[in-house]
This record gives C-alpha cells, sequence and structure tokens, in this order.
C-alpha cells in the first residue's frame, strides 16, 4: 500500500505562484510514475503533468510552460511549482502514483491518489 499526502495549496492572486509537494510513504519502492490532476467544482478531473522515475515529464496543454514538475526519489516526495497562476487553475490538486513506469495522462492508470489540496487563484 501507498499513502499520498499533498501540501502547498493555497490562495492566490492571478500572476502569482505556489508550490505543491506531495509526499509518499508505505510501500514506495519501485519506479512507479506519479502525475498530478486537478479538479473544479462539476467538472471532470483534469490532467496536469506526470513525471517518470527518471525525471521525463509531461504536461497538459493549460500548463505548459507555466508548472515544473520535479521528483526526489530519496525523500519519494514530488513537487508542482506553478507560476504565473490563472483563474482557470482554481481547483482541488491530487497527487497519484501510477502502477506504470510511463508517462500517461488518464485517470485510471493510477492507482493510488491523496486527498488533495486546495488551490484557488483570483482575479
Amino acid at each position: 500500500q501507498v499513502q499520498l499526502v499533498e501540501s502547498g495549496g493555497g490562495s492566490v492572486q492571478a500572476g502569482g505562484s505556489l508550490r505543491l509537494s506531495c509526499t509518499a510513504s508505505g510501500r514506495t519502492a519501485g519506479r512507479d510514475a506519479m502525475a498530478w490532476f486537478r479538479q473544479a467544482p462539476g467538472k471532470e478531473r483534469e490532467f496536469v503533468a506526470a513525471i517518470t522515475w527518471g525525471g521525463n515529464t509531461a504536461y497538459g496543454d493549460s500548463v505548459k510552460g507555466r508548472f515544473t514538475f520535479s521528483r526526489d526519489n530519496a525523500r519519494n516526495t514530488v513537487s508542482l511549482e506553478m507560476v504565473s497562476l490563472k483563474p482557470e487553475d482554481t481547483g482541488v490538486y491530487y497527487c497519484a502514483r501510477s502502477l506504470s513506469s510511463t508517462l500517461d495522462a488518464r485517470r485510471e492508470r493510477y492507482r493510488y491518489w491523496g486527498q488533495g489540496t486546495q488551490v484557488t487563484v483570483s482575479s
């Protein structure tokens, strides 16, 4: 079993920055990919970014160029640096861990999920 805990959410004005972190605990051995998804009220959960154990990344079109995904395998931690935030970035951000080592934007490919952290961007 793997437990994921997100942190770093908050409220910022448009154009501001936030850094989200996700720490994994439990049975974390392996080279599984991890990802961030987000969900606004009444909307589907949306792919934000994914990262492999080796640091290869993929980003959703809406965040490309503004968000940076990184991981520290020794600490079982991943981070999402978010800059130039927009109101449409508002939502609950979820950390997820895959059963695969490859990048994937499909939420069904991820088995373990955190409880989420709220990000609110005001205009």
